[in-house]
């Protein structure tokens, strides 16, 4: 589990966004609704939980900072 600062990957960000899996999944509208992750996979679900809760990023201490 990481704690503290997240460092940022260029080819992560660009990666998940033009995967082929996101693509098919949005294309056919095969998603749940925002807030099922419990339900879908909870062992991923309370994993990002945590990791969202102790740990931050430069971009989020951006946007804080001047606002949305």
């Amino acid at each position: 589990m990481k704690f503290g600062f997240r460092q940022p990957s260029l080819s992560r960000m660009i990666g998940a966004r033009t995967s082929p899996k996101r693509i098919i999944k949005n294309a056919l509208g095969i998603r749940a609704p925002r807030g099922w992750g419990w339900l879908t996979n909870p062992n991923k679900a309370a994993y990002n939980r945590v990791y969202d809760r102790t740990s931050f990023s430069l971009l989020g201490m951006l946007k804080r900072l001047f606002g949305k």
